[in-house]
């Protein structure tokens, strides 16, 4: 026992020794101390100050929900809603037009919605940012910013790849709920011009008006996260190019039960769930507004869903599986333009009459005149144009100016600044916000309008816009030379095989 003390004691020493001269080299220099005390340690960071791991990993999983709301989510709700014979096309419309929106929004589109404004003339001025890549080692991961909208919110916490990406499945989706309109007839051929046309001349300057900091955001108007910059676009877009398109068969116009509702109801559960991201992730921060978006977007839908339901019990005396996904879709549209400027009285309000004035427009005006005759296939100018509408108005009723998106610092003093949040008339605020709204809306129901006609007869001299006959008689073996669902008659190939194989 002793000898193992000494022994112990001995090696205390010589450790003690050791730590005077590593103590004595330190202060002799200084440069190594650091080496010395922390040798595992390399003279890195995983990011600059700037950045904030819970917004970026906010935003990068709030965009991948939207993403799945369009593939997988709408190519299957799409797939199952159709006539057989189309499910294919309509899902294969779906992929083609998120691929080509990415191409094209990465190298102009993006810059052209969120970019430096192009100069104005005269009056016209913040039209649209100047057209360019954001593919640069600067843009993705420098820090994120809007430049016209800077000064009025926070700075960014996230690289400028995640917004650019953020951003693009919004541009994606758009497109996606468009051919909602023209499913079981377009040309594909014309489709693969329109959408990057399309995305180009008409979503990204209606994004810039409002979203960029363009003209119309200055005056005042919101759009929480794209009543107007993408349901109102699509619902006014999709009917336009029905019309100018023309309407499916006959035999498709009489006849288009949907080929498989569960796995359109599929479908429309990864729209309602990813709708977490669509309006939780435009604060651009994991902030307290961010939640009460998502909160309200599931009880506006939840509402909008049991009023549609409760209409066509009414109507038919059924509860029609259909029109169900109608009434969530109408108060997912609805709430999106409000979701964060409204509490959740307000996203109850916002989910009655964002499905009941859908339900009626659809089932009773969309039965006269010219609504009659162009041939809407999936009726996204009222499940989505008039819900978001219905949506973008009602903020200027029930825009809750408690509702805090930015919080400020400098409330009180000489210059104070106030929190940012939207004050609807009733909440004593007057009538102005709701002149803004109106006025959003109608410019982009105007702009979009005349554009989507004017691409669209553009087209039109290059390529047919309808497919020919014998492919609207044949659909997806027609046009893609494939049945993705073939009906064998007994025994199938497959059998058949086996059976010759044993």
């Amino acid at each position: 026992m002793h000898n193992v003390a000494a022994v112990t004691f001995d090696a205390c020493l010589m450790h003690l020794g050791a730590l005077r001269l590593t103590v004595t080299s330190l202060f002799s220099h200084p440069e190594r101390g650091v080496f010395l005390f922390f040798a595992d340690a390399g003279p890195f960071v995983e990011a600059p100050k700037w950045v904030n791991a819970g917004d970026t990993a906010w935003q990068l999983t709030a965009a991948t929900l939207v993403g799945l709301m369009s593939l997988p989510g709408l190519a299957i709700l799409y797939g199952g809603l159709v006539k057989k014979k189309w499910a294919l096309n309509s899902a294969v419309m779906c992929f083609y037009a998120f691929s080509i929106v990415l191409i094209v929004w990465s190298l102009w589109g993006y810059n052209m919605a969120f970019g430096t404004p192009a100069p104005g003339m005269g009056p016209i001025q913040n039209w649209v940012g100047i057209p360019g890549p954001a593919l640069s080692a600067s843009a993705e991961l420098g820090q994120a910013t809007i430049p016209l909208l800077a000064s009025g919110m926070p700075p960014m916490h996230f690289a400028g790849a995640a917004l650019v990406y953020f951003q693009f499945v919004f541009a994606a989706i758009t497109p996606l709920l468009i051919a909602g309109s023209v499913l079981g007839r377009m040309n594909f051929k014309a489709w693969m011009i329109f959408v990057p046309v399309w995305s180009t001349l008409v979503y990204s300057v209606g994004a810039f008006w409002i979203w960029g900091g363009g003209w119309l955001a200055s005056i005042g108007a919101v759009d929480y996260s794209g009543g107007y910059v993408i349901h109102l676009a699509a619902g006014v877009s999709g009917f336009v190019a029905a019309a100018v398109v023309g309407p499916r068969l006959l035999a498709d116009r009489e006849s288009f039960e949907p080929n498989n509702l569960i796995m359109a109801f599929a479908g429309a559960g990864i729209l309602w769930l990813g709708w977490n991201g669509f309006n939780g992730g435009d604060p651009f921060y994991a902030n307290p507004d961010a939640a009460g978006a998502v909160l309200n977007t599931n009880i506006a839908t939840a509402m909008a869903l049991l009023v549609w339901l409760v209409l066509d019990m009414f109507a038919i005396g059924k509860p029609n599986a259909v029109s169900m996904i109608n009434g969530m879709i109408t108060g997912l549209v609805g709430i999106t333009p409000a979701a964060g400027y409204v509490d959740g009285y307000g996203a109850i309000a916002i989910g009655i009459f964002a499905a009941a004035i859908p339900w009626f427009t659809l089932n009773r005006l969309g039965q006269i005149g010219i609504m009659k005759k162009v041939d809407d296939t999936l009726g996204v100018l009222h499940t989505h144009g008039v819900a978001g509408l219905i949506g973008g108005l009602m903020v200027g009723l029930v825009g809750n100016p408690a509702m805090i998106e930015y919080y400020s610092t400098a409330t009180t003093g000489k210059n104070p600044t106030p929190d940012v949040s939207v004050g609807g008339l009733f909440y004593g605020q007057g009538f102005a916000q709701l002149q803004h709204q109106a006025l959003a809306a109608f410019s982009i129901i105007v702009f979009d309008a005349i554009m989507t006609f004017v691409i669209l007869k553009l087209i039109s001299f290059v390529v047919p816009l309808r497919a020919s006959e014998p492919e609207m008689e044949g659909g997806d073996l027609a046009i893609h030379g494939v049945d993705p669902m073939p009906i064998f008659s007994s025994p199938t190939p497959l059998s058949a095989a086996g059976a010759t194989g044993s």
